[in-house]
């Protein structure tokens, strides 16, 4: 879970400094810049494991001859791991954190600029005051999908670390079925939470 925890933050974090600078500058670059990222959610995660994995452990290789360090250096490690999360994962939270930018009027920009705050200032000042229900919102989609995800996991994480996704799997490999129910029902659970934010965020607006 505190993996999962991570990437949610750092997806969130992301989410937001690229929408804000899509509303910022609404150029040419910054909507290919958004197209491109919005591309990881729509392939598969085994596939964004390999092509994670292929230039990290030729880095790793160029890496040991330099130093002469023996084994991996970055392959294997929890930094590469979050890196195709948040590949994988980022879409999904940028859709909810432009929604969220959607949803304040151009004016009160205006307004903001006309009292002297302007730049990153007004995104800390202004804009996430109002955003805290759209960040939430990212925040719990990645976090569930990161706690669900098995392909990219299984060829990246620690050779120590085993998320639900991947006892899950391990123990339904070995028809170990009812040791299995445990993380599986964790799982379920724990997708049940985006669900319940979002209908109690649906009630207090009707």
């Amino acid at each position: 879970m505190r993996l999962a925890a991570v990437a949610a933050l750092v997806a969130s974090v992301f989410a937001v400094v690229l929408g804000y600078a899509k509303r910022l500058a609404p150029g040419r670059v910054t909507r290919i810049a958004v197209r491109l990222v919005s591309v990881g959610y729509a392939i598969p995660g085994a596939v964004i494991a390999l092509g994670i994995l292929t230039p990290v452990l030729h880095l790793d290789t160029w890496l040991g001859n330099m130093f002469g360090a023996n084994g991996l250096v970055l392959a294997g490690t929890g930094g590469v791991l979050i890196y195709a999360y948040l590949v994988r994962f980022l879409p999904a939270a940028l859709q909810s954190v432009d929604a969220g930018f959607a949803r304040i009027a151009p004016n009160l920009d205006a307004s903001a600029r006309s009292l002297g705050v302007g730049g990153w200032s007004m995104l800390r000042r202004v804009h996430l005051p109002l955003l805290r229900g759209s960040v939430l919102t990212a925040a719990l989609l990645v976090f569930v999908d990161v706690m669900k995800e098995l392909p990219a996991t299984l060829a990246l994480r620690p050779f120590n670390m085993d998320t639900l996704a991947v006892v899950t799997n391990h123990l339904a490999a070995d028809e170990r079925l009812a040791e299995a129910a445990v993380p599986a029902l964790t799982l379920v659970l724990v997708g049940l939470l985006p669900v319940l934010v979002l209908a109690r965020a649906i009630a207090r607006r009707s």
